[in-house]
């Protein structure tokens, strides 16, 4: 096991999320990255607040999707020692380890391997994080499939767009409504989230406005009011 990571700006090796993959390691890897912050705004901001167990993805059912897409991968490469693997990238709120950890350890019991990072402050998000571990991943194993669960295009679709041109096959998992950069990528495949089986015991309370109800629908704002204070001088 290694601690090491390819700096994904300076392509320098340098201690980071590390190798935390036991077993075989010479195989090319079909990599999931799982945004947890980002997707759980994402989810948040269509269902109009925090989601309640009804509406949290399934790991055990996008796990069996990933194993599905790493056989069709396989298949199509024509070739054996293609391994998939998952890494769910989240923040851990001072005062939350608690209740966070039956969520973490029951990602690890499905067979994700989960980063977390404490969150101090705004600077502490894990953008930089998955991009190293994916860096890391193309210059030391190989990558036979990406696939990306996010919404922050500016934070990915430089690098997504350098592994495709490379003729590595491309996927971004997320919410239609929050992907418009990956949906006009021709170079990217987008898959919606609710579109992979059972990833949601429930139909998700989407609402499209080119798809409205005759009797009208409610859009819930994405953030309260009050967030235009944030950042505010003092006394104006």
């Amino acid at each position: 096991m290694t601690s090491e990571t390819v700096d994904s700006k300076t392509g320098e090796t340098k201690p980071g999320v590390g190798d935390i993959i036991s077993g075989n390691t010479a195989g090319r890897r079909v990599l999931l990255i799982w945004d947890a912050p980002n997707l759980d705004m994402g989810l948040g901001a269509i269902l109009g607040g925090r989601p309640t167990n009804v509406y949290r993805p399934r790991f055990d059912a996008l796990g069996r999707w990933l194993l599905d897409r790493t056989a069709e991968i396989s298949r199509s490469a024509g070739g054996d020692g293609i391994e998939p693997e998952a890494t769910v990238f989240t923040n851990i709120a001072p005062g939350t380890a608690e209740v966070v950890r039956p969520w973490v350890e029951a990602l690890r019991n499905v067979g994700f391997a989960v980063f977390a990072k404490p969150k101090v402050d705004e600077d502490s998000d894990v953008d930089a994080d998955m991009l190293d571990h994916i860096e890391l991943r193309r210059h030391t194993v190989g990558l036979a499939g990406l696939v990306v669960a996010s919404a922050d295009g500016q934070a990915f679709r430089e690098t997504l767009l350098e592994v495709a041109g490379e003729g590595i096959p491309v996927q971004v998992l997320g919410f239609r409504e929050h992907a418009s950069w990956a949906l006009t990528a021709d170079e990217l495949d987008f898959v919606d989230l609710e579109d992979i089986p059972g990833v949601f015991r429930e139909p998700l309370p989407r609402i499209s406005l080119d798809s409205l109800p005759e009797e009208g629908a409610w859009l819930a704002p994405f953030r309260p009011l009050s967030s235009l204070l944030s950042g505010r001088p003092a006394g104006s």
